[in-house]
């Protein structure tokens, strides 16, 4: 924020403390969160908003609030930064993976999801829609806020110290019902070993730099799938074993990786280049060895992560599919149809390797990773090339040898170890009637 434009007022007044009607208690040892911490950020997000209109609604509203951000004192946006960062203190001590809060479908309440299963807090305090409104577009930027404002959607990066610790969150921030909702997921604050994920040695040699220089990875899965800390493994494995460039585009930056033996560059869409397609293009430029786009988004993105794998570069991304197969089609599918055979022809050229991910619930209350894994063999490039992509499940299926496995397998494999149920291995496959056929083989 322009500090020289900034107008100097008092400090906001102290409003009452919301009690939560319910009287209930924060989880065995989760501490509560301060009393004057709560007082004092809802009378800075009261402050902001005492001089509304009351004829105000949608864009309007959300335009006087950004507006009063931009003037008012500097400590009102901190408290209320410094109460947030205390309801994301909350929210590692949870052990929770993202929170939600804001607009009609919140209730006013502040929702966690813990070990999968997304529920209100409801010994938080209850914070009205026009004080959410407030306190979002508090957390962001002046410049972040007219992106929102102008496009009703706003991907960004937060992050916190605690205790010399940094903490980051991906946020998401857009328009519901003329208000304001947010969605934050907290960020690994390490990289998972990539010893841990049990990769086939094949599979490895594909994923690391020292054993493939070129080739397009995906890892595939729906939102919430761990896609991001895989690539951050294999990433991290790459940074410790290779001595190369690594440049990273995302949106927004998640885990900020220390230089090891590679340079990594970390570019955000939105903040340090433009859109996907850019930072991909533009990395072309910058003599990488790996490029690592957060997510094949659009067609010219696909298109662009084609050319940059098709220049001999080792490229990595994500998409929202469930499958292998799926995954192959989705991209085959973004283009025009004129293009397709030609984008069919490249894309099993540079393909290489295929993960699938899901999350199932275990028989703890916990989650577990389930993988499918499509090694792109002579077969299986044959079978893009000219359409066959239903033959390539079987390929999966008969591939072990190779480190292939179907996400079918991978389930019964979980339910072998007693680690998910046989009903939660037929909520999760892909295949219903191969998992059944797979279950009744045990």
């Amino acid at each position: 924020m322009n500090q020289a434009n900034r107008q100097t007022t008092a400090a906001p007044p102290q409003a009452p403390v919301q009690k939560d009607s319910n009287g209930l208690q924060p989880p065995h040892g989760v501490p509560s969160l301060p009393e004057p911490l709560v007082k004092n950020a809802l009378a800075a997000m009261n402050y902001v908003v005492k001089d509304m209109p009351s004829y105000m609604f949608g864009l309007e509203r959300q335009e006087f609030i950004s507006k009063k951000l931009d003037s008012v004192d500097e400590r009102a946006i901190q408290v209320i930064r410094q109460f947030y960062e205390a309801v994301l203190l909350r929210m590692r001590k949870t052990d929770a993976s993202d929170i939600d809060l804001g607009s009609f479908g919140a209730r006013g309440h502040i929702w966690m999801r813990i070990h999968g299963d997304k529920t209100p807090q409801l010994d938080l305090p209850e914070i009205p829609t026009l004080l959410t409104d407030v306190m979002i577009q508090g957390l962001v930027t002046a410049k972040q806020r007219i992106t929102l404002l102008e496009k009703r959607s706003l991907d960004f990066s937060f992050q916190t110290q605690v205790e010399g610790t940094m903490h980051r969150y991906r946020g998401t921030a857009y328009f519901d019902l003329d208000s304001l909702g947010m969605n934050m997921r907290a960020i690994n604050a390490t990289v998972r070993e990539y010893s841990s994920y049990n990769f086939h040695q094949n599979v490895t040699n594909i994923t690391n730099l020292r054993f493939t220089k070129e080739g397009l990875i995906l890892i595939t899965g729906i939102t919430g799938s761990g896609k991001s800390t895989t690539l951050d493994a294999i990433i991290d494995m790459n940074n410790q074993e290779s001595d190369s460039h690594i440049v990273v585009v995302a949106s927004p930056v998640e885990y900020v990786h220390t230089p090891k033996r590679s340079i990594i560059r970390h570019r955000e869409v939105g903040r340090d280049v433009l859109s996907f397609k850019e930072g991909t293009v533009q990395a072309l430029r910058q003599d990488p060895d790996i490029v690592m786009i957060g997510e094949m988004r659009d067609p010219d993105t696909i298109m662009a992560a084609i050319e940059i794998t098709d220049s001999g570069h080792k490229v990595f991304s994500t998409l929202h599919t469930s499958s292998a197969v799926e995954s192959i089609d989705r991209i085959i599918g973004e283009v025009p149809p004129i293009e397709q055979d030609r984008v069919r022809n490249r894309l099993a050229d540079v393909l290489r390797l295929v993960v699938s991910q899901k999350l199932p619930p275990t028989t703890d209350g916990k989650r577990t990773l389930a993988k499918e894994v499509l090694v792109v063999t002579p077969s299986v490039r044959s079978a893009i090339k000219n359409g066959n992509t239903g033959e390539i499940y079987q390929m999966i299926a008969e591939g072990a040898d190779l480190g292939m496995i179907t996400m079918e397998q991978d389930l019964k494999r979980l339910v072998k170890m007693r680690k998910i149920t046989t009903t939660e291995a037929m909520n999760y496959a892909n295949n219903k009637k191969r998992m059944k056929q797979l279950l009744a083989m045990q």
